[in-house]
């Protein structure tokens, strides 16, 4: 094997701008990438290309007239897709597909034993984007569309998506809500945005048990979070024995960042990613894909980051 763990980032994820004042702004990928390459530890390791996803990926993922509508939007110079909380600006359209096409490249270096584990520094994030909707500064599904990638070309049955960033991933849920191939484990604040994740909402049809959701009230700390993670994540996994781990890496669940309520730190992320690591060496052999969500305090952003990166690199 090349290298352990890679890093795939590319400038195209500047080019997204959803306004001044923004949260999601593009200093969140400058300043995470230059804390990566200032690192001693992390500014050695393999740098991965991105590629844009091309039309019938996206369409693995989301309707036509939704990408449509995207393309169009964007093109006619509109600072918003007409839904509240998702803007855009010239350069979105770019960088919306090369954040998918990017966690499918990711999947492929993963795959084909390039890297074990990729750390990927997209944007837009995507966790939140429906299949016919883009919500929550989301425009697609970064992480449900390299899930399908590994299922359609790598021929993967057995996908786990962990999702820790402190709102919950609807989107992601709501594209595998039927589908026992994906197992969706996610960790969020409850009665916040975007009002979704309850303990209740467990999957339907054939994928009923494959949706697990553990919310907790603001003010949570590590403690309720770990707990989730060592006895309810890890006896699912050990039932589920993915084949690859996803891992929608958000962290705006530090104590420090303005869009959450809980009270996380920084190393705590490298603590959940070695659990995470525990499941993928099981049966998974150790094949880890970290895409990027939130995270709006830029020094707690690359803080909480590299300790995910180190840890990564540790396990």
């Amino acid at each position: 094997m090349a290298s352990h763990v890679a890093l795939l980032y590319d400038p195209v994820f500047a080019g997204h701008d959803a306004g001044a004042g923004h949260p999601e702004s593009p200093m969140r990928y400058t300043a995470l990438v230059r804390a990566l390459e200032d690192d001693r530890e992390t500014a050695g390791l393999l740098r991965l290309g991105v590629r844009q996803a091309a039309l019938r990926e996206l369409k693995s993922c989301h309707g036509s007239d939704y990408i449509e509508l995207v393309r169009r939007h964007i093109q006619k110079g509109c600072h918003s897709l007409g839904f509240p909380d998702t803007h855009v600006s010239p350069g979105s359209w770019d960088a919306a597909l090369n954040a998918a096409g990017g966690a499918m490249a990711a999947v492929d270096a993963v795959m084909q034993g390039h890297a074990q584990s990729v750390f990927c520094v997209v944007r837009p994030p995507g966790h939140h984007a429906r299949p016919k909707q883009g919500m929550g500064f989301c425009i697609f599904n970064n992480i449900a569309l390299a899930a399908r990638h590994a299922q359609v070309v790598h021929g993967l049955e057995r996908v786990l998506i962990v999702d820790w960033d402190v709102h919950h991933g609807n989107g992601t849920q709501e594209i595998f809500y039927e589908d026992p191939a994906v197992l969706f484990f996610s960790t969020h604040q409850s009665n916040w945005y975007p009002y979704s994740g309850s303990a209740d909402e467990t999957g339907d049809g054939a994928g009923e048990g494959f949706t697990i959701n553990c919310p907790f009230p603001c003010g949570t700390d590590i403690a309720p979070v770990r707990k989730a993670f060592l006895e309810r994540l890890l006896p699912a996994a050990r039932d589920f024995q993915p084949e690859l781990v996803l891992i929608s890496a958000g962290f705006d669940a530090l104590e420090v960042d303005p869009l959450g309520g809980f009270r996380l730190h920084p190393e705590d992320f490298a603590e959940l990613t070695e659990i995470v690591l525990e499941i993928a060496a099981a049966g998974a052999q150790g094949r880890v894909v970290s895409l990027l969500e939130g995270g709006y305090d830029l020094d707690g952003l690359c803080r909480a980051a590299l300790a995910h990166v180190h840890a990564l690199m540790h396990g």
